[in-house]
């Protein structure tokens, strides 16, 4: 007889790697921004005469880093804010490091006068920084991801490909008409060569305005990637706690290390032979515009191009409202009296500036952003590195206001439009 037949195992599961937990991949980013931001805080701490370049490196290193520690917490944060306020709010926290440095100057500008013309440099440099320079690598990185996801066949909806243009929501009107109206109220400052308390404080009301309007604004649930994905996976408790915990060290690294940063370029000016002005009003602003300038880039590469572009356009106005009207308040309240004083190159730079601006507004009055008018805004914003002389910059100056009232014209329907969207309830469909 045939014995019983042999028992037969099931061959074991091929082994499968287990996905790290959402606290465990948050280690090694979170562990990184730890250690450069901590060595900026160190040597805050113990004092030591830093060389001015070595200065510079260090603390703007730690600012950085505690500016995308900001980032990151920023987007998490939209899984428990609702409606359009996370965007407004996620735009305040990119651009805090730009606050901060700028405040240190007006503040202590009101006892030693000195440094006023650096608040000015920062506050311009930022601004132009934006708009010159981000917008249209904005939508350069959204052709390239239209090409990438078009190969997938699942093309971003917010792109046109004739002429190439981001085109935005009509939601955005409200942006584009806070800016017209706190471009309007900024042209008393060159003519009187100073920014006010009351102007200011008007400003600042507008921003408030601005965050209390889009809080009531409906948008998508948020799709989050990289360490801000990790930090929304984690428990509701945990992840809020996590994301506190992060604003408030973060915004501390910052607000510690701007005194020091600084005071490094300027001195690192002087050693460079570099005009100071100019170090401080780009230099500055390139640090403190990374973590935007990647979240927005993220967006377009996820195929949300008219998001990304939305986030840039909402820290223009938390520069042109909130951060201009910020600071002749720290300068009152450095002991500098009622107003923020500008000398006549400051003024130039506020020019320049505002023109830009409602340049930049007037692109978008169509709300799509195309291609030739991103070539148009580079090219001006290139030529003032081109040709620096003062001429050259008030023929730039013109050349945007120019420009603007074209457009201003041409679009009329949209300007109205924009002008009224901020005290609309919902607005019209097209």
């Amino acid at each position: 007889m045939p014995g019983p037949a042999p028992t037969v195992r099931p061959a074991p599961a091929p082994a499968t790697t287990r996905p790290r937990r959402p606290a465990v991949r948050l280690l090694l980013p979170l562990g990184i921004v730890v250690a450069v931001a901590a060595q900026g805080v160190a040597l805050r701490l113990t004092g030591v005469d830093l060389p001015p370049l070595v200065g510079m490196l260090s603390f703007g290193l730690a600012i950085v880093a505690a500016a995308f520690a900001l980032a990151w917490a920023g987007e998490a944060a939209e899984l428990d804010i609702s409606g359009g306020l996370a965007v407004g709010l996620l735009a305040v926290v990119a651009i805090l490091p730009e606050y901060a440095i700028d405040l240190y100057f007006a503040f202590s500008a009101g006892s030693d006068p000195s440094l006023a013309p650096y608040a000015a440099a920062n506050m311009t440099g930022s601004n132009r920084l934006l708009l010159g320079f981000g917008w249209p690598f904005l939508l350069l990185v959204a052709f390239l991801a239209l090409r990438a996801l078009r190969a997938r066949r699942s093309p971003d909806p917010d792109v046109r490909r004739r002429p190439f243009a981001i085109a935005l929501p009509r939601e955005n009107r409200t942006e584009l008409g806070l800016l017209l109206i706190a471009s309007a109220l900024t042209l008393v400052i060159p003519l009187t060569g100073r920014i006010d308390v009351a102007l200011g404080v008007v400003l600042v009301s507008l921003f408030v305005y601005y965050l209390v309007r889009v809080a009531h604004t409906e948008t998508e649930e948020p799709e989050l990637v990289g360490v801000a994905r990790d930090l929304g996976a984690l428990p509701t408790r945990a992840r809020r706690a996590t994301v506190v915990a992060i604003f408030a060290v973060a915004a501390l690294v910052i607000l510690a290390l701007a005194e020091p940063f600084a005071h490094s370029l300027i001195s690192g000016g002087r050693a460079l032979g570099v005009d100071d002005f100019l170090l401080v009003q780009w230099l500055a602003p390139l640090a403190s515009e990374a973590p935007e300038f990647v979240i927005a880039v993220l967006f377009v590469v996820r195929g949300r191009a008219a998001a990304g572009l939305g986030i840039l356009l909402a820290s223009k106005v938390n520069q042109w409202t909130a951060l201009v009207g910020t600071l002749p308040l720290a300068h009152a309240i450095g002991g500098g009296g009622w107003a923020l004083p500008l000398d006549g190159r400051q003024t130039e730079e506020f020019v320049l500036t505002a023109t830009q601006t409602l340049l930049g507004v007037a692109m978008l009055l169509s709300l799509r952003f195309d291609w030739r008018w991103a070539v148009a805004l580079f090219a001006l914003f290139a030529a003032t590195f081109v040709f620096p002389s003062t001429d050259a910059r008030w023929i730039v100056s013109a050349g945007y206001a120019l420009l603007a009232v074209v457009l201003f014209a041409v679009r009329g329907r949209g300007f109205a439009r924009a002008l009224a969207a901020p005290f609309r309830r919902s607005e019209p469909r097209p």
